[in-house]
């Protein structure tokens, strides 16, 4: 099994002065979050960091608090997430089965949201996304802002990482040059169909200063892994 974490995304909605995945939280970078439960997976085999240019050395300061695990690889990020995931498969061993594609910005998603996503692929499935029900009532708009539609809700889930695949199907998804916002659609596209199973609302994605004080006041909280 191998696990891709991305984190390569420069940040600028959070206002930090270096990228999001170094961006400090609780005394760790995201980035060590991150990494910390993807080294717990029981058979992992190949982990791989696709981090922005400049920030590959993990002896760097922008790594301080990290001990990189010894799977570990790290590749430089592209232009956009579709090429930085590209690249990151690209180095993942041969031999794994599963691969994990996971957001470092989702620093503090539980070890159990990988195992359960894991489980899902070994038992068959062509790709398999973590997700929550959406609790609010969903608009559709238009260019002008003006509703078109109430989509119901009882079909809709919030998605998150990480997200498991097949290493080929996955590898061969991407072969195919068009961008999308997750690797699930990608898979989708080429005729597969993803399963969703639960996700876990420690699973949110840092992006907003506000986020980042959430975080930190749940990591002062609890254990590291």
């Amino acid at each position: 099994m191998g696990v891709v974490v991305v984190a390569a995304g420069s940040g600028q909605r959070l206002g930090a002065d270096v990228p999001k995945a170094f961006v400090d939280v609780g005394g760790r970078p995201m980035l060590g979050h991150a990494l910390a439960t993807a080294a717990a997976l029981p058979g992992l085999r190949s982990l791989v960091v696709v981090a922005p240019a400049g920030m590959g050395d993990p002896a760097g300061a922008g790594w301080r608090g990290v001990e990189p695990p010894p799977a570990l690889r790290v590749v430089e990020g592209a232009a956009d997430r579709s090429g930085s995931v590209a690249a990151g498969l690209a180095a993942v061993d041969d031999g794994c089965d599963v691969v994990l594609v996971h957001d470092a910005a989702r620093c503090l998603t539980p070890l159990a949201v990988f195992e359960r996503v894991v489980a899902a692929v070994r038992a068959g499935a062509d790709g398999v996304v973590p997700g929550l029900a959406v609790v609010d009532t969903v608009k559709t708009v238009d260019a002008g802002g003006f509703v078109t539609g109430t989509p119901d809700r009882a079909g809709l889930r919030a998605v998150q990482t990480p997200q498991g695949f097949p290493l080929a199907l996955l590898r061969a998804a991407h072969a195919s040059g068009q961008v999308a916002t997750d690797d699930a659609a990608l898979v989708e596209r080429t005729g597969h169909r993803v399963l969703v199973v639960e996700g876990d609302a420690l699973a949110f994605k840092v992006t907003t200063p506000e986020d980042l004080e959430r975080a930190t006041r749940l990591v002062a909280g609890r254990d590291h892994p």
